[in-house]
């Protein structure tokens, strides 16, 4: 079972990704990030290879799509905050 993350996982798991571009959601548990694309299918192309890391990890994100740009909310709803597999499906959204 998934577990929100302690004080210390917190500052190891999501240091590097703070200082990637990913910040922590105001008033809630949660980090999220703005990327940009060239055009709108260069955003649909990339949003479609991270609902298939999404999918075969069962852990979805929010997420927003105007145009060239998409918006990224991660926090894991059954622990109410924070887990590991954000920080995992982060990690894995800044690779594609």
């Amino acid at each position: 079972m998934t577990e929100k993350l302690s004080d210390t996982a917190r500052d190891t798991m999501l240091a590097p990704l703070l200082d990637n571009g990913w910040s922590m959601t105001d008033g809630r548990d949660a980090i999220q990030k703005t990327y940009k694309f060239d055009d709108f299918v260069s955003a649909f192309g990339w949003m479609t290879r991270a609902a298939i890391w999404a999918e075969k990890w069962d852990h979805h994100p929010e997420w927003t799509n105007v145009y060239n740009t998409v918006t990224v909310t991660l926090t894991t709803h059954d622990v109410d905050g924070l887990s590991s597999l954000d920080a995992k499906l982060a990690r894995k959204l800044d690779t594609l």
